[in-house]
């Protein structure tokens, strides 16, 4: 059993590794983190422009009348509409508490090294 459910968690990659930034954040790297977040952005309204998709398609199937079997493929649309919109959510909040989690601790690291190099200074002098 725990076999089937680590197979199902490596299937949904449930379970990620937590990256540390243990240097300090350079230019190029604040630059593709902001890449990132754009990008998880733009992945997010892809999701909801599908979803919007689905809910006019599954409306416009439910609504026509004759073809009763295309009735249940318009809630199939619906159906997918709702999960559409449910995991786009997801995995826009999780890589996005991943990104921060990320720059924050690269963050503190380099403030850090400011007060300490400062500190040195000051007892240096």
């Amino acid at each position: 059993m725990d076999t089937r459910m680590y197979r199902l968690q490596r299937m949904l990659r449930l379970k990620h590794p937590q990256f540390r930034n243990r240097e300090p954040l350079i230019l190029r790297d604040h630059l593709a983190l902001e890449r990132t977040r754009l990008s998880n952005e733009r992945t997010l309204l892809s999701y909801i422009r599908s979803s919007l998709y689905l809910l006019i398609g599954g409306i416009a199937l439910i609504q026509i009348e004759g073809y009763g079997d295309l009735r249940y493929v318009g809630y199939l649309a619906l159906l997918l509409c709702v999960l559409f919109v449910v995991v786009g959510f997801f995995r826009f909040f999780r890589l996005r508490d991943q990104l921060d989690r990320y720059y924050v601790f690269g963050q503190r690291a380099e403030m850090r090294r400011q007060m300490k190099a400062s500190a040195d200074e000051s007892d240096g002098a």
